[in-house]
């Protein structure tokens, strides 16, 4: 008998068809996509408690929060943390007692199993604002800023960090963190780079930890945002220099890229939300708590597209909910 085509099987109907509307069946097929897992908290780290842009905490808040995120089952933390004195050659980001580093020894001591990330990067510890060193010309100087950055990736490595991220876009810093990293002992030590487009979301990052460049915009190696090509094509020239996993920056601007490389590789792969998604799509609820559900929404969709995590502001207050 001829199956006539208004009675062939709809293969794929149930599959765009609504659940039906009891709660009970609902829960059953719409298990919960994000997890407090899939969240990694950002911290940036000053000497004093601040009244600034962005949230910061200072090293007597950092337990209390670490305990927070275990509790909640947030997995990892990424610091970042101010300087207040600052040179032409960044020398003072390496030492031993630098605020990064006490940072990561409070974290690491008050809950060894959570993963520590760092940023490596000049922002905070030039006169001049900007992610690298330059010659006396005022040029970028790629070599120092490459030895610099290396020296860093040591020093946080030596304060207990699992994960160091290079940040200045200038491509040598990964193959010569890993160098450093692996010439030192600390072979163990992951690499997460930042893949950055330039954006105004950064606005409020800077001016909370002193990070603006003061001949203004700094764009020397950061993505043009209409250059997806460029932004998939450093990514995998980084994993190919060293990298471990890559951070892409700003999250909200980066799902088409994120998509094409969990494509094309198996690195894990974390969306960052920047300072500017989280003062525009979040804002003080009733209670006096944030109001978490866009960034609810924007992680979702970025775990779908391949995230294997997304790095926010918002961690803890998003886990909260989601517990």
């Amino acid at each position: 008998m001829t199956t006539t085509a208004e009675h062939r099987p709809q293969t794929g109907a149930r599959a765009t068809t609504p659940l039906r509307s009891r709660p009970a069946v609902r829960r059953l097929l719409e298990p919960q996509i994000l997890t407090p897992a899939d969240l990694s908290m950002v911290l940036l780290v000053t000497d004093e408690p601040a009244d600034r842009p962005m949230p910061t905490v200072t090293l007597a808040d950092i337990p209390a929060v670490m305990r927070d995120a275990a509790r909640l089952g947030v997995p990892s933390v990424k610091l970042f943390a101010e300087s207040f004195e600052r040179d032409t050659t960044g020398e003072v980001s390496l030492a031993p007692d630098s605020l990064m580093a006490r940072a990561v020894h409070a974290c690491k001591d008050t809950v060894p199993d959570l993963a520590v990330m760092t940023e490596t990067c000049l922002c905070s510890y030039t006169a001049d604002g900007v992610c690298y060193l330059t010659d006396r010309n005022g040029l970028p100087d790629l070599p120092a800023t490459i030895e610099i950055t290396s020296r860093q990736a040591v020093a946080h490595a030596e304060a207990g960090a699992d994960i160091v991220g290079p940040a200045s876009m200038v491509l040598g810093t990964v193959v010569g963190a890993r160098k450093a990293l692996d010439q030192s002992g600390h072979d163990g030590v992951s690499l997460m780079p930042h893949v950055i487009f330039w954006s105004s979301l950064y606005d409020g990052f800077r001016l909370t930890m002193g990070a603006t460049p003061k001949a203004g915009l700094n764009r020397e190696f950061q993505i043009n945002p209409g250059r997806a090509d460029q932004f998939v094509d450093t990514a995998l020239r980084m994993e190919a220099a060293g990298a471990d996993m890559i951070l892409l920056e700003p999250a909200q601007f980066t799902a088409d890229v994120l998509a094409t490389l969990r494509s094309v590789t198996r690195a894990p792969l974390f969306p960052f939300s920047v300072s500017g998604e989280y003062t525009s799509m979040t804002r003080t609820d009733e209670t006096g708590g944030r109001d978490v559900r866009l960034l609810i929404e924007l992680f979702t969709m970025l775990k779908r597209a391949g995230a294997s995590g997304s790095v926010t502001y918002a961690a803890l207050d998003i886990a909260r909910q989601l517990t």
